[in-house]
């Protein structure tokens, strides 16, 4: 029999410790919204002059890695990192999370109060909203929309272009309910998640709704069990499958035309509910085992093991390819329909880097962004052999997470206050 989404807590040992503090603000991001409104923010400086060559900024020589070559970029001599094409600040207020960091358009645009969109080409500034982002809550982007939770916490989601930050949908849950929050859209759907009004004014449960992309009437809703959260929520989409995770440790898909829940799982060994979704498979690193299942029925299909204990990290499927690191700083590339082995590379322990936590891909390289500042920032990887090329870093020594992001032509790297520029 299939569960339901279950409100109780496992806490089985050899699990994952607890998330960084930052990790922590960032999926309990129901819970801070209010209290960031009154924290104050920095605006985006639209006059500030770009940097073309920033102290200190390549980071130091990788010990794993040569000189970059194919499309890695301009590299420097000895594995250099390319100079930025140029740096900004942001009004940016990030807790780590992959979707608070987006480019489409034209433009990249980073999480924020104002929500500033600056172009992707020069770093000026094309548009801001006053009301910026929720904090917590993501920059969800379909092809052409980008979509998020209103910031003045009216009960709507609004859609707007990329492009000009112009208003192109709106829509409400209804009064009953409050602050719904985009998780995930496909090419006819806005998933949301709010939580559900009691009569004096608390809440104790949440629904999962659908909104017509179009119209913006609701879909469907489906009223989650008590005991789960709203918040700590990582979904994707794939065909009829909306698959979730969130604070309580649950993998749950449903159906995307009725709401109806397909199958749920208790993953009580992920790292903190990053999965990736690969065609008909959803997968899951749990411990020192990745596992792929069905889709459409729960079923495991195959699993993979770290070597020595080691526990895997946060997984990305790119271009039919698979990428995971474990805590052994040991990098992976699997084929996702089958588990099998592509390749695997100790350049990042051998260069002494931090593991990876968020990927994205560009020509031949894989560009990876890390947690730590000193011996992290963003790492560039040969996707065909896991050698680094370079490593990226700001040396501000700030204790935020990097981002990044790519529009195909640039790749866009955030820590902190300050987004910059680099060529692939």
């Amino acid at each position: 029999m299939v569960r339901r989404d279950s409100g109780s807590d496992d806490r089985t040992p050899g699990a994952f410790g607890a998330p960084s503090r930052r990790r922590v603000l960032r999926l309990a991001g129901g819970g801070l919204a209010l209290a960031a409104l009154t924290a104050g923010t920095v605006g985006c400086d639209e006059d500030s002059v770009d940097v073309e060559d920033p102290g200190g900024i390549g980071g130091d020589e990788p010990k794993g890695g040569g000189k970059g070559s194919g499309d890695g970029g301009d590299v420097g001599e000895k594995g250099q990192a390319p100079k930025p094409l140029w740096t900004k600040p942001t009004s940016a207020e990030t807790y780590g999370d992959n979707d608070e960091l987006v480019a489409a358009g034209g433009v990249v645009i980073a999480s924020g109060s104002p929500l500033a969109a600056l172009d992707a080409a020069t770093g000026g500034q094309k548009w801001s909203l006053p009301g910026g982002a929720v904090p917590g809550a993501p920059l969800l982007l379909s092809e052409d929309t980008l979509y998020l939770a209103s910031s003045d916490y009216d009960g709507s989601v609004i859609g707007y272009a990329p492009a000009s930050g112009k208003e192109t949908w709106r829509s409400r849950l209804g009064k009953e309910y409050r602050q719904p929050r985009p998780i995930a859209v496909d090419e006819e759907q806005v998933y949301v998640i709010a939580e559900i009004l009691e009569e004096d004014g608390s809440s104790r449960t949440n629904v999962i709704a659908a909104l017509n992309s179009t119209t913006g009437r609701v879909a469907w809703k489906e009223q989650r069990d008590v005991g789960t959260e709203q918040n700590g929520i990582h979904a994707a989409v794939r065909g009829r499958h909306l698959v979730y995770t969130d604070f309580k440790k649950n993998l749950t898909v449903r159906d995307t035309a009725s709401g109806g829940q397909v199958w749920t799982h208790k993953t009580t060994r992920t790292s903190y509910g990053f999965f990736t979704v690969h065609q008909d498979l959803v997968i899951v690193p749990q411990g020192n085992v990745l596992q792929a299942f069905h889709l459409a029925d729960g079923k495991e299909k195959w699993s993979l093991e770290a070597s020595d204990g080691a526990l895997f990290r946060e997984p990305a499927a790119l271009e039919d390819v698979l990428y995971v690191a474990d805590s052994a700083r040991t990098m992976w590339a699997v084929d996702p329909q089958t588990g099998k082995q592509l390749w695997k590379s100790e350049a990042l322990a051998d260069a002494g880097l931090q593991v990876p936590r968020q990927y994205v891909k560009a020509g031949d390289t894989l560009y990876g962004a890390t947690d730590l500042d000193k011996q992290g920032g963003i790492v560039a990887i040969d996707a065909r052999t896991g050698a680094v090329r370079w490593t990226f870093n700001d040396k501000s020594g700030d204790y935020h997470a990097w981002l990044v992001a790519t529009d195909g032509k640039r790749v866009f790297a955030l820590h902190g206050k300050k987004l910059h520029a680099l060529p692939v």
